[in-house]
């Protein structure tokens, strides 16, 4: 059996807080690397306690794999004046979150907290195929060269077998890391690039060999997606390669996310030893695996869920797969996740405060560790030898599907009595913007901020003695007043013209909300990585969802009794709350999202009826949720979109709905953006240079727009000409009178130090661009 990958962050975050240590020069180098080396160890060892078999390695990472990758193969872009070494941590940071440093060369390697490059803006970010990881897009050119930079793979394989645990490295293979990257030339395809980048792959996999390897793990989850024939094509000619480099070393090629569907055919034919495939996501792919008996193949089954946390029922899963795989020899089958186990916490023995039925129901990294084992054994030595577990996980399962937790008729009586009114506003968006022009008299190039403001060590220090009872309730909101009170005062002294209250209450935009939410669990340590040192710790939806009481009323109020300027009442979109959830699998997640949209509609209704006039509904993961085959697109964005609407469309016409989007390739789904019909949509535009405005511009999309001018993912401050130019490359794509200014994303995660000269700045450069458009 095997675990494919497992969370890297460590049981009480150890990760973040080394990470955030260093970077803010409070600890050297030293001590970070020696905190990943023991994290490394401490998993490995309890993997190797658990049973498993095929433990992987070299699926630790400092930030992400995939610049893990771009580090590996020395695909380090020109403006970070990298030279022919090991790719240093300052330069590694950089690519992941800019600095705005003095330059520093290759010799500062070793050096605490050396920067390369003035001011250099991070590489792009976006999500990793359709989860709420974010990877670092790497960035080639048609000239592109590549060398061995990094032995990580190897180091980490030595460093396990020091320990006296044999592993198996896992790797990001050559065909996924290209058709991830993305190049400034128009019209060049990565893919070109394979005959450059495999020497690299082939030496890493001699090195392997020599330093004791047996079988490598190489991740190609660009085989669930649509290809077209040269990327088939591309495939076939890579592992054709890397099997003959190091011809005694094996490779399982591990596909995930998906079916493989028109792409098995390439899968199976691929000359490797072994092929993993993905039976949660896509599990009518089991009815192919007889097809792979034919070939002298391991086939690894990914049957425990690796992105959700339900407990899986096993004595279903035996019953399914035991007749097909029935006569196989067992040194050909693997027992695995469905995909690497970083996307799920770590230990549910961790939960203490969990409600007992629901604790029962649930099944973290390390639990489903335990189901793996318990499958394996029960097809290799019978079903007696683990009646115990079964029985258990059948009772579990039992339970869960007839309790009062999860089946609320009232709520699923409100869901099959939604009307089509309910999803449309009363007038078009031409009408409105009139009205809502009239209603605010605001400036061309409106400024704004996505909603939140830096939650502060005060902030975070109040919330948590609030919760243990050391703060009482009085005290907390006091506290929490003072804190708005100060932002809105300092919001109008730079100049904002539309504010927000930012958010000091809220722990996190999806799970202030669940909170609040009937149908929802919440977790103590249940955190998985979003990016870096950006961890989440996700609800959980375990049953029917509703609202029982307004959630945003108080603080919205209280923050525009402080101001005559407009202040945005903020709610989080039912899609982003459905996506950054662990949702129930008993249901589709189309009526889950129905459900909560509708808890939504009720707040949406409340604020304008208490005079909220602009309301933005973040809609901020509504592109991740996208399948990853086109022809799957249409049934997912109408029901996503038709959520976004029933939850934004109570409201009058003169009331403002906004809605933010997190970095996504919205060239792929701009008619569903129209169809949300949103007055105001953000977007995270900087890290692209405005890129992401030219699908908008060829669409003529109407409606408002605003760009992102400033990147909250870096610490970097972007100046005032920056800024200016991003605007300007802003309006050579869409209208001016289309325009708003703001931030990338929600500020929350960045220092006030990095916030107040950032945002002097935006509102300096959209002030200079108006005053010029106005006597141009």
């Amino acid at each position: 059996m095997a675990t494919l990958g497992v969370p890297r962050i460590g049981r009480r975050r150890e990760l973040k807080f080394a990470l955030e240590s260093y970077w803010s020069g409070k600890s050297p180098a030293a001590d970070l690397l020696a905190m990943a080396k023991a994290l490394r160890a401490a998993s490995w060892r309890e993997q190797h306690d658990r049973g498993v078999s095929k433990i992987p390695s070299n699926d630790f990472s400092l930030y992400d794999h995939v610049l893990d990758t771009v580090a590996m193969v020395g695909a380090v872009p020109a403006r970070y004046a990298w030279t022919d070494c090991e790719v240093p941590l300052d330069i590694y940071f950089a690519m992941a979150r800019g600095n705005q440093d003095q330059a520093a060369d290759c010799g500062h390697a070793g050096d605490e907290h050396a920067a390369n490059g003035h001011g250099l803006a991070a590489m792009e970010m976006t999500k990793w195929f359709d989860t709420n990881y974010h990877y670092i897009v790497p960035e080639l050119t048609d000239d592109q060269s590549f060398a061995l930079s990094s032995a990580k793979p190897v180091d980490h394989f030595l460093e396990a077998k020091a320990l006296g645990i044999h592993t198996r490295p896992v790797l990001l293979g050559p065909v996924t890391f290209l058709k991830l990257a993305k190049s400034p030339e128009e019209g060049f395809n990565p893919i070109a690039l394979l005959p450059r980048l495999l020497p690299v792959y082939e030496e890493l996999l001699r090195r392997l060999k020599l330093a004791g390897a047996d079988w490598v793990q190489i991740d190609e989850p660009a085989l669930v997606v649509d290809l077209v024939p040269n990327e088939r094509d591309a495939l076939q000619f890579a592992y054709c390669r890397l099997s003959k480099a190091a011809p005694e070393l094996k490779i399982m090629v591990a596909t995930y996310f998906g079916s493989l569907g028109d792409n098995l055919e390439t899968a199976i034919s691929l000359p490797v030893a072994g092929l993993h495939v993905d039976l949660v996501r896509a599990p009518e792919q089991l009815e192919t695996v007889g097809r792979l008996a034919q070939k002298e193949l391991v086939l690894s089954l990914g049957l425990i869920d690796g992105r959700n946390v339900w407990r899986a029922n096993l004595p279903a899963i035996l019953d399914r797969i035991k007749p097909i795989v029935a006569g196989w020899p067992l040194d050909r089958v693997e027992i695995a996740p469905s995909c690497s186990m970083l996307h799920v916490p770590i230990d549910l023995d961790m939960e203490t405060e969990l409600d007992a039925d629901v604790k029962s129901w649930l099944a973290f990294a390390a639990q489903k560790t335990g189901e793996l084992v318990v499958l394996a054994r029960a097809l290799a030595e019978g079903r007696d030898a683990v009646a115990a577990e079964l029985e258990a996980s059948a009772e579990a399962a039992a339970v869960r599907a007839t309790s009062a937790k999860v089946h609320d008729p009232l709520v699923e009586g409100r869901v099959a009595s939604i009307k089509v009114g309910m999803t449309r506003r009363k007038s078009a968006f031409a009408v409105r913007s009139k009205l809502q022009a009239d209603t605010f008299g605001l400036p061309s190039f409106p400024t704004t901020t996505i909603g939140s403001f830096p939650q502060t060590a005060e902030v975070r220090k109040a919330r948590a003695a609030h919760a243990k009872g050391d703060l009482s309730y009085v005290d907390y909101e006091a506290f929490l007043k003072k804190e708005i009170e100060a932002a809105v005062r300092w919001q109008e002294e730079i100049g904002l013209d539309v504010l927000v209250h930012g958010e000091f209450e809220r722990n996190d935009m999806v799970q202030y909300f669940a909170e609040q939410l009937c149908g929802f669990a919440f977790t103590q340590h249940g955190w998985v990585q979003s990016y870096g040192s950006r961890f989440v710790r996700p609800p959980i939806i375990i049953g029917d969802v509703s609202r029982q009481n307004p959630m945003t009323l108080h603080w919205w109020r209280y923050a525009q009794s402080l101001t005559p300027k407009p202040m945005k009442g903020m709610l989080t979109g039912p899609v982003t709350i459905l996506n950054w959830s662990f949702v129930r699998d008993d249901l589709p997640r189309s009526a889950v999202c129905r459900q909560v949209a509708l808890a939504i509609r009720d707040e949406a209704s409340d604020l304008e009826k208490a005079g909220a006039r602009m309301i933005q509904i973040d809609e901020a993961a509504l592109r991740e949720g996208l399948p990853l085959r086109e022809a799957d697109w249409e049934a997912y964005l109408d029901w996503a979109v038709e959520c976004f609407r029933l939850a934004s469309t109570a409201v009058g016409d003169a009331t403002q709905i906004h809605t933010h989007m997190c970095y996504s390739e919205f060239g792929d789904i701009v008619d569903a953006i129209a169809e949300m019909d949103a007055d105001v949509i953000s977007i995270e535009t900087s890290r692209s240079q405005m890129e992401l405005l030219d699908t908008l511009r060829t669409f003529k999309y109407p409606n408002g727009i605003g760009p992102g001018v400033y990147d909250i993912h870096s610490p970097r401050v972007p100046e005032v000409g920056e800024i200016s130019n991003l605007i300007m490359l802003a309006r050579e794509r869409l209208l001016d009178g289309q325009l708003w200014v703001n931030p990338d994303c929600g500020l929350k995660t960045r220092r006030w130090q990095e916030v107040r000269p950032a945002l002097m700045n935006m509102v300096a450069a959209a002030r200079a661009i108006r005053e010029k458009s106005q006597t141009a």
